[in-house]
């Protein structure tokens, strides 16, 4: 595997520049995660975040998994939730993967790109709330499912949230790819929502929101969470992704624009430690709070007890948001097991 340093696009191909790139173009397969270690902190993924199997049973990499229009990118990726993606003994199911940089992704005004879509084949259940692509606090996030504590028993909505509200929502068809870029500017705590499909360049459908935007850089979780609910039976579940990176300056609207940093690369052994809507539905009114469980690294203590206590519905979920953050920042600081992340 060969990781690279931050580059911009080229020249006259995007509007801003590349501070963290994580197209998956530096790895040759998803084992290429498991080179990363809090020891051996390689590559442009912290890889901690799933269950007890094998890499390949949450994550696998391939050309068949990216949005045809992103010829910047190799390949895609397709994260899975198994009947085993319980990670620390919580009882949500999770894979997710950590952007490993130094890069100042979590500061300023910066654009957050990744395009998603799922499929006919192992679809991510409508009758659970998944977050996706989220912050450890929350503050912005894509979700999808039934949200927890709404009416009704499904939803088939992809959803866009920011401060806990939901701000946009599409019903979320198969094999159509969502192109998405956050637009977070942490010094003024806004977000701002660029979205579209295929291979259509971005555009505005969300003015910027407040939020309370904030990040240490480390705590952004590419992947998905599943909170539990009772009544309903685990399946296989997957979402695609690709085109993943983060830009300062301006942003830049074209799918697939610039090319894959991974020229000037070293060997990863060698290197340093669809039409959108106004989420105005009566069910969007319904999730503006939403339960959300965090599992990044609160101290072991809090581990246990979360265990002790499953949150098994959105009614008797038993850990809190609070501590499953606290958790998280103890984790990954090194003080207890590996850094969880926040759901």
């Amino acid at each position: 595997m060969k990781f690279s340093s931050t580059l911009p696009f080229a020249a006259g191909v995007s509007a801003g520049t590349v501070l963290w790139d994580g197209r998956f173009n530096s790895y040759a397969s998803s084992a290429d995660l498991t080179e990363w270690s809090w020891s051996n902190q390689v590559g442009e993924y912290q890889y901690y975040i799933h269950g007890s199997g094998e890499v390949t049973e949450y994550v696998n990499l391939s050309e068949d998994y990216k949005n045809p229009a992103d010829t910047a990118s190799d390949q895609g990726v397709k994260i899975s939730l198994t009947d085993t993606a319980y990670w620390n003994g919580q009882t949500m199911r999770r894979t997710e993967l950590i952007p490993q940089t130094t890069a100042a992704i979590g500061a300023g005004k910066v654009y957050y790109h990744f395009s998603m879509k799922r499929s006919d084949v192992n679809p991510p259940a409508e009758t659970r709330e998944h977050q996706i692509a989220f912050f450890e606090s929350h503050f912005t996030e894509m979700k999808a499912g039934w949200m927890s504590g709404a009416s009704g028993t499904s939803d088939a909505s992809l959803r866009w949230f920011a401060n806990s509200q939901s701000q946009w929502n599409v019903t979320w068809e198969a094999d159509v790819w969502h192109n998405v870029a956050y637009e977070i500017d942490f010094d003024a705590g806004t977000v701002g929502f660029w979205h579209s499909t295929g291979a259509d360049a971005l555009t505005q459908v969300v003015a910027p929101v407040t939020a309370s935007t904030s990040s240490n850089g480390a705590d952004w979780h590419l992947g998905v969470l599943e909170l539990p609910r009772d009544g309903y039976t685990d399946a296989v579940e997957d979402i695609y992704f690709s085109g993943v990176y983060v830009e300062s300056g301006d942003l830049t609207t074209e799918i697939g624009s610039g090319s894959g940093s991974s020229s000037g690369s070293s060997s990863i052994a060698a290197a340093p430690a669809a039409t959108s809507v106004a989420a105005t539905s009566a069910q969007a009114s319904t999730v503006a709070s939403p339960t959300t469980l965090q599992t990044s690294t609160v101290a072991a203590s809090i581990a246990t007890s979360a265990a002790s206590s499953p949150a098994t519905s959105a009614s008797t979920s038993a850990v809190t948001t609070a501590s499953i953050h606290q958790y998280e920042e103890l984790v990954g600081s090194g003080q207890t097991a590996p850094r969880q992340s926040s759901c």
